[in-house]
């Protein structure tokens, strides 16, 4: 079963509640994913450390129920 965009884009601001999550639908089937998360949390922090907590906050669905996710991680300007 696919995960709902919206889905995605809560948990996310869940684990990082000051960020701003645009989740895009790649192929249109609910499991190819594109987001771009923007959060204070990540000033200091080296990219694959951002991703990683990106990764936490969907609690393990990666690789099972969400199939693919595209990640960009940026701190705001």
């Amino acid at each position: 079963m696919a995960m709902a965009a919206d889905e995605i884009a809560a948990m996310i601001r869940t684990a990082l509640p000051d960020a701003e999550v645009e989740i895009t639908d790649l192929a249109g089937d609910g499991d190819h994913y594109a987001a771009r998360v923007v959060s204070a949390s990540f000033a200091g922090l080296p990219r694959v450390k951002q991703h990683k907590l990106v990764y936490e906050a969907l609690g393990g669905r990666m690789g099972g129920v969400l199939h693919a996710l595209q990640l960009t991680t940026a701190v705001p300007n």
